[in-house]
Formats: structure tokens, C-alpha cells, sequence
């Protein structure tokens, strides 16, 4: 196994606001040429999901997580991992890991929510912004929430046809 993986982590929230919302889902999972390994409908489910594959061996440590959110997911520092706080634990985790937050407006900045501290740890490894970064490596692993308190059932429903093409074994 390399000695480095990226992850793709897509919450279906990010569609909300997105012109031709299914047609941007399936350009992403095009680009990503990975199968979608696992849905959840709460994101802080998938951080136990990551780190299981990592102790498993399914998974090296992650070395790229692009997260495509209406949120940034660092919105405490809370010891237990919930919905706000899963890319905060996932930098935490893993402290050589990049995170790309894939949005088209950011709502605020982590910087607001996360003490001096912490935020001056991990400023460095954020990046913000609506395209992929070029040098981006493609995903070892694809995971989607679902979020169905903040996405309308019929987009939700329309997004997860598309996901069924791209569903794993």
C-alpha cells in the first residue's frame, strides 16, 4: 500500500445552492474514477469509518482529505466528534493531513470558531475554494453524507440515484 491516501468526503448539503446540482455530482465522482465506498447520514460517522479502513489496513493514513461541504466542519473543538467538528478531528488525527474544503461560497472561517492556537496548528494545511486544486491526487476512498436535515428529500433523492452508479461492492 502507498505510503499516502486522499479521500474524498462529499456531504450532499453542498448541492443546496449548486446550478445543475446532478450534473455537478457526476462530474466529481467522473474525477474521482473511485467507487463510493460507504453512505452515512450523519458526518461524523465517517471519521470511525476512515479510521477503521486505516487500522485495518484497508486505507493508509490519509495524507488528503478533499471535503466537499456547505461547511467548513471545524466549528469546535469539542473532544467527541460530531457533525461541526469532523474536519477538526480528522487534522487532529492526522497531523501531516491536508484538507481542501470544496465550496462555492464560504459561509465563514474556521479561524472564528477554533482558538489562536488551534487555528495557527492547522492553518496551514487548510485551503479553501471552488475548484479542485490542480496538483489535488485523485481518492483511495469516496464516502457521502446524506444529511437529510439540510438537504430537501428530492434533491437528496435525486443525488443519491446518481451515487448508485457509483457505488462500491
Amino acid at each position: 500500500m502507498d505510503t499516502m491516501s486522499s479521500i474524498l468526503d462529499i456531504d450532499l448539503d453542498y448541492f443546496n445552492l449548486i446550478r445543475d446540482p446532478l450534473s455537478r455530482l457526476y462530474a466529481l465522482l467522473e474525477w474521482a474514477q473511485c467507487p463510493v465506498a460507504f453512505i452515512i447520514e450523519k458526518h461524523h460517522q465517517g471519521l470511525r469509518l476512515w479510521k477503521d479502513r486505516v487500522k485495518s489496513g484497508r486505507l493508509s493514513i490519509p495524507s488528503f482529505i478533499l471535503h466537499v461541504d456547505e461547511h467548513h466542519d471545524m466549528m469546535d473543538e469539542n473532544s467527541h466528534p460530531n457533525i461541526g467538528n469532523l474536519m477538526h478531528h480528522a487534522m487532529r488525527e492526522w497531523p501531516e493531513c491536508r484538507v481542501h474544503w470544496l465550496t462555492e461560497t464560504p459561509i465563514d472561517c474556521p479561524a472564528m470558531w477554533l482558538s489562536d492556537e488551534t487555528w495557527d496548528l492547522l492553518c496551514r494545511r487548510f485551503s479553501v475554494g471552488p475548484h479542485i486544486p490542480r496538483d489535488w491526487p485523485k481518492p483511495d476512498l469516496v464516502s457521502v453524507c446524506t444529511s437529510p436535515e439540510f438537504v430537501d428529500h428530492t434533491l437528496r433523492r435525486q443525488l443519491l440515484g446518481v451515487l448508485q452508479q457509483w457505488t462500491g461492492p
